[in-house]
């Protein structure tokens, strides 16, 4: 911890207040980086519990009340994606709940997400489908259906540790080029997403995230860090998971390379990416708190990065846009969609990131 780590914490609070000022019952999604004007969404989207966890986060922060009652009333509001088709719904109902604590309607939005999860698990495919609620092909297995679902599913009663183990594990076989993964170049150790051919019945590589999406690699670190903290029916094989975490953490130069990496690794030039970052430092901090010989390694490096994101790509208030903005995130580098803007879920990560090296959130329960 540091005097620096705290005022970006407090910033970054400060921040919350004054976007809930301006977005009003939307939801915000990615802000100018000139101005700090949010783009924002009526019901959410995916990005929908990042807002709402937040706002949680804020309400622990202060303590007060009507924070509660705003972060409450958010997530409220996420409701109807809970039998929505897509695997978002990980993102959307644990990250928009965790840090809701003993809330009672948080849990029971959490619990009845869960249940349709788990009823929509599909036994053949070992997975929860991508889905086709915010359009394209429903048979996908994306790294980004398996952060947030691994908990969520785990929470759903009698076979929701089971499927939480499925879906992760299914995801290590086809993202990480694992025996019964994808039919293609074994080279290519990482692929994001896969499609599911029903005439073949084998799944296919998409080209669309690409093998260098950064981001990709980050949240499939959180979800295998996710599962680590769990009861071992949740997380499976835990030697595996435990291989899986050293592979993206070598390979994908996370504890080695620069503390924001590329958008797309594969072009080193390109816009970077703070919010993969914040959900890396994230997921180091979860790591850091399993047993094993790298713990406090891990915990160094998460430590690290955030540090680094507060002091070279957090706004301070000046040139005319707020502070606690967290810069230079990247959306979508391929369609040139908002590659140095404040996203809502790298703001999430790093305000879970500082919470938590302060002591205000258990790393390991949100």
């Amino acid at each position: 911890m540091s005097a620096a780590t705290g005022r970006a914490l407090a910033a970054v609070v400060e921040r919350v207040a004054v976007t809930a000022a301006e977005v009003g019952r939307r939801f915000p999604l990615y802000a100018d980086p000139a101005d700090g004007r949010w783009t924002t969404t009526g019901r959410g989207s995916w990005t929908g519990g990042f807002w709402a966890g937040l706002l949680w986060l804020r309400a622990r922060y202060t303590g007060a009340e009507c924070d509660r009652r705003a972060a409450a009333a958010c997530t409220g509001r996420l409701a109807p994606w809970t039998g929505a088709d897509t695997a978002t719904r990980g993102l959307i109902f644990w990250y928009g709940t965790a840090a809701a604590g003993d809330d009672a309607e948080a849990a029971a939005i959490r619990a009845g997400a869960a249940g349709a999860c788990l009823a929509a698990c599909d036994p053949d495919l070992g997975i929860l489908p991508w889905g086709d609620a915010l359009g394209g092909p429903r048979l996908l297995a994306r790294v980004d259906a398996v952060p947030g679902t691994v908990p969520l599913l785990a929470g759903a009663g009698p076979g929701g540790a089971a499927a939480a183990a499925a879906h992760l594990h299914r995801h290590l076989d086809l993202c990480l080029g694992r025996p019964g993964g994808a039919d293609d170049d074994p080279s290519t150790w990482f692929r994001p997403a896969l499609r599911f051919e029903t005439d073949t019945a084998r799944w296919r590589p998409c080209e669309d995230p690409p093998p260098g999406w950064s981001r990709g690699r980050a949240w499939l670190l959180l979800a295998v860090a996710d599962a680590m903290l769990r009861p071992a029916g949740a997380a499976g094989d835990r030697a595996r998971l435990a291989d899986a975490a050293a592979l993206l953490l070598t390979r994908g130069e996370l504890l080695t390379g620069p503390p924001v990496p590329p958008a797309d690794t594969a072009l080193p030039d390109g816009p970077r990416d703070t919010s993969a970052a914040a959900i890396t430092a994230v997921a180091l901090l979860k790591l850091a708190r399993t047993p094993g010989p790298r713990a406090e390694q891990y915990a160094l490096r998460g430590a690290e990065i955030l540090d680094h994101l507060v002091r070279s790509h957090l706004t301070g208030g000046s040139g005319g846009r707020p502070a606690g903005m967290l810069l230079d995130g990247c959306y979508d580098a391929a369609a040139r969609l908002a590659v140095r803007h404040e996203l809502v879920w790298g703001d999430f990560f790093l305000a879970l990131g500082l919470a938590a090296l302060h002591g205000i959130v258990d790393i390991t329960r949100v």
